[in-house]
């Protein structure tokens, strides 16, 4: 008849082998969960950057248009709204023209931060 081991001989004998193999392999999970997530957060970032960029360049083609149909009154320096016909032609063109470059700004932006996605 075979000598009877009793359960925790077993314990002791297996729990520091068990320790040795499984730290090793609990902490490449670890490191690989943690390394996903902020992969993933990176990438919710640059989305929703990219989102408010679109947003910002088409709020500003949307305003663009709308000076240039002349249905928005144009603001002057001191933040009073200028009559629709009373402003001077040279305000509205410098407003259409600070439009365009808000929306030229925020298309750069949006085509820069396409070549750093991979």
């Amino acid at each position: 008849m075979p000598p009877v081991v009793p359960p925790f001989l077993v314990g002791l004998i297996a729990a520091p082998l068990a320790k040795r193999l499984l730290k090793p392999l609990m902490r490449g999970v670890v490191k690989t969960s943690v390394g996903i997530a902020l992969e993933v957060k990176k990438a919710t970032l640059e989305a929703g950057e990219n989102i408010h960029d679109l947003a910002a360049e088409v709020t500003a083609e949307v305003v663009a248009a709308q000076i240039a149909a002349g249905d928005v009154d144009v603001p002057t320096g001191d933040g009073r709204p200028v009559a629709e016909g009373s402003a001077p032609k040279g305000e509205k063109d410098e407003a259409v023209t600070r439009a365009e470059n808000e929306a030229r700004a925020a298309k750069n932006r949006a085509t820069a931060g396409a070549g750093k996605a991979r």
